[in-house]
């Protein structure tokens, strides 16, 4: 009995070291980005999704969820922190729609089964990383105000760049699926 107890306390401090290595893989993506306003372009949204297609969708959410976290104390892990700004006052900028849309990406591509088919897999991760968007757009227009041009500010500038990571990731999925946790 004290074998299986001691498997799985080995396992939680597994998942927990991973997740904390997903919370520094994203917040490395998000330091390297492109300035925009008013939401700069990174490769975070990338990585929400490796991070759904690795860990699946509950270790998946619960290490956006920690990366959330940390950003919500002051640590700076979010895109132009510290230089704009560091807790909970960044989260509830022009960034937190998209933040928070990160956990229903983790969500949909930690849940979904991907398989060989380059189609269905591009579909599934445009249909995941959309929801980055719809939060993200909701919240700016309601920060900014509804008659300004929010999807030309908030969602435009970025499909092309977000298209290609999809495409990306489409194709490099089935050698990722092999490594699934």
């Amino acid at each position: 009995m004290e074998i299986i107890k001691n498997l799985k306390e080995i396992q939680i401090v597994k998942k927990l070291f991973l997740a904390f290595a997903a919370t520094i893989f994203l917040a490395l993506s998000a330091k390297i980005s492109i300035p925009f306003w008013p939401v700069p372009m990174t490769m975070q949204t990338f990585v929400v999704m490796f991070i759904g297609v690795i860990f699946g969708w509950k270790l998946g959410l619960f290490s956006v969820f920690l990366y959330l976290f940390e950003g919500i104390i002051g640590l700076p892990v979010f895109a132009g922190t510290p230089e704009k700004g560091l807790g909970i006052i960044y989260f509830v900028g022009p960034t937190m729609g998209y933040l928070i849309g990160f956990l229903a990406t983790v969500f949909f591509t930690g849940y979904f089964i991907f398989n060989k088919n380059f189609f269905t897999n591009f579909l599934k991760l445009l249909f995941s990383v959309s929801f980055i968007y719809i939060f993200g757009i909701i919240w700016l227009g309601a920060l900014l105000g509804w008659e300004k041009p929010i999807f030309e500010l908030g969602a435009k500038p970025f499909l092309l760049a977000e298209l290609f990571k999809v495409i990306l990731l489409s194709l490099l999925i089935t050698k990722f699926q092999k490594i699934r946790i």
